[in-house]
């Protein structure tokens, strides 16, 4: 029965990412490669506990050749090295400004909204408005503040006024380049994967990983509540922000001369989907 179960959510989990190859023109042994890599990946981690693991076990723990371990562990290591340079881009780090703008009350109006920023600190002095190293400072970004204007210029999420000022559109960052999209994609999907399966395993503390869902709504009903839906989990957002930036809670790196301790990182994230009544999952 315990297979049967794993089946049925395999399935469930495989049938969007499917659909979504599909139409894209992946076919199922780029699919099947890909896996390979995986799996081998993901071995290799799991056995690092002596040290390097060697090949012939990571043949016995996936069941692929041990001719093929040796290559498909280069690959597996050069994706990880490029997935940590994309983690690194002015899109990820744009991301974590914005945040920090809409969540800190040092860059909001009375009324919680992102005011905007001085360009240049002179004429922030002159208006009496904070600028914007102050708020990469806040968000401990350590880089030139002109790197993250261009890049949230670059992608809407932000404009200009007067040349003097940069004022915020979007409550969000979203990057211009696609494959900052499908970074954001496979980190926020991959990190919610992460906490069920933690959960299932019953590992401690146990993770949020909860969902509302209802049937048979109206479609006018829906197109009515829809916005009040994104307005409520943006607030949730903020607000866990916000709190996470009290007293330095947040931050990327340990101070300088600041007694070294364990370092973790967090993702707390909302989604929101709606179908047909008959296209259950």
């Amino acid at each position: 029965m315990e297979n049967a179960d794993h089946t049925l959510m395999i399935r469930r989990l495989l049938q969007p990412l499917i659909r979504y190859l599909i139409s894209k023109g992946w076919g199922y042994i780029a699919l099947r490669d890909l896996l390979k890599e995986c799996y081998v990946h993901e071995a290799v981690r799991a056995n690092q506990v002596e040290g390097d693991p060697t090949d012939s076990l990571i043949s016995l723990v996936t069941g692929i050749h041990r001719g093929e371990v040796k290559r498909l562990r280069a690959l597996a290591l050069e994706a990880e090295n490029a997935n940590n340079r994309l983690a690194k881009t002015g899109a990820t780090l744009a991301a974590r400004v914005v945040a920090t703008w809409v969540s800190d009350p040092r860059f909001c109006d009375k009324n919680g909204q992102p005011i905007q920023l001085a360009l240049r600190q002179a004429d922030g002095v002159k208006e009496a408005v904070p600028w914007i190293d102050t708020l990469l400072q806040a968000a401990r970004i350590d880089i030139r503040g002109r790197t993250v204007v261009d890049e949230m210029l670059r992608a809407k999420t932000a404009e200009l006024v007067d040349e003097k000022f940069i004022r915020l559109v979007q409550s969000a960052h979203f990057g211009a380049d696609p494959a900052e999209t499908l970074y954001f994609l496979g980190a926020n999907v991959g990190d919610h994967m992460n906490a069920a399966f933690h959960n299932i395993k019953g590992e401690q503390p146990r993770f949020i990983e909860r969902a509302l869902f209802h049937n048979s709504i109206s479609a006018q009903q829906l197109d009515t509540i829809r916005p009040e839906l994104s307005k409520m989990a943006d607030h949730l957002l903020r607000q866990a922000n916000q709190r996470l930036l009290e007293g330095q809670i947040a931050g990327t790196e340990a101070a300088s001369g600041e007694k070294i301790e364990p370092r973790r990182r967090l993702r707390l994230g909302v989604y929101y989907y709606e179908a047909d009544e008959g296209d259950a999952p």
